[in-house]
């Protein structure tokens, strides 16, 4: 199925690395020229963009906090300059921070909630004049079914991801009357370096969640989020989907 991104531009926050950096890569072989926003891992959002300019695409590494406001104001900036123009954003960006409610420090509390809640808002709010003065865009966040459903030693990782789902639909309903769309892909557990710190029972529990008797590959987020960024999905706003092999049903 052909999803005919050629020629429009995507900006993915948290692109040096799993998800982020496979929703780039799925983009640019979809047609995107890409923007890929990182602060920790930016090498490896560098190493990206070559590798998608190799393909003949036209990609940017920005280094950027997405707690920033005015870096995200730079980096939308950034890429309407270098790339010509804005049509895709993928906010991605996040962390964790685990720890039970009675041994998590306040500091852990706000990191978390920084960087995925906040770093969300910054980039949506920098991205939405944009969107709103072409009547046009797509925005995709990245949840997590854990924002859904609560997870035990997550309540900063969970109450950021289901003030994503809020925000998500807050915003389609926002920008709606602009012809921008606005949905969010909600993962279960997936294979990135994030979750190979986990203890192995971690993964053994979410493999027996799972319906399919497996964990996701970053591949198979990016594909429902490429698909949501493309015209084949232009009445679908306000959506949550969970990319999670039936783990939470």
């Amino acid at each position: 199925m052909e999803l005919d991104l050629a020629g429009q531009v995507a900006l993915v926050t948290g692109a040096g690395r799993g998800i982020g950096h496979a929703i780039a890569r799925e983009l640019a072989h979809e047609g995107c020229d890409v923007a890929l926003v990182d602060l920790d891992a930016f090498a490896g959002a560098e190493t990206a963009a070559a590798d998608i300019r190799g393909t003949g695409r036209r990609a940017i590494a920005l280094r950027a906090d997405v707690t920033d406001p005015a870096a995200a104001e730079a980096a939308v900036a950034a890429t309407v300059h270098e790339l010509g123009r804005l049509d895709i954003l993928v906010c991605n960006a996040g962390i964790t921070r685990d720890a039970v409610i009675w041994k998590m420090s306040e500091a852990a509390w706000d990191q978390v909630l920084d960087v995925n809640l906040k770093g969300c808002f910054t980039f949506c709010r920098a991205a939405a004049p944009v969107f709103r003065a072409q009547r046009r865009g797509r925005i995709v966040t990245l949840a997590s079914i854990n924002g859904l459903r609560g997870k035990f030693g997550q309540s900063n990782y969970a109450a950021s991801k289901a003030g994503i789902v809020a925000l998500t639909k807050t915003l389609a309903r926002e920008l709606g009357p602009s012809g921008v769309t606005v949905n969010c892909v909600a993962p279960g557990m997936v294979a990135t370096a994030m979750t190979a710190a986990l203890p192995t029972e971690a993964t053994d529990k979410a493999i027996t969640e799972s319906v399919l008797g497996r964990i996701a590959q970053p591949e198979d987020v990016a594909q429902v989020v490429v698909f949501l960024c493309s015209d084949r999905a232009r009445h679908v706003t306000g959506e949550v989907i969970k990319v999670d092999g039936g783990q939470y049903i």
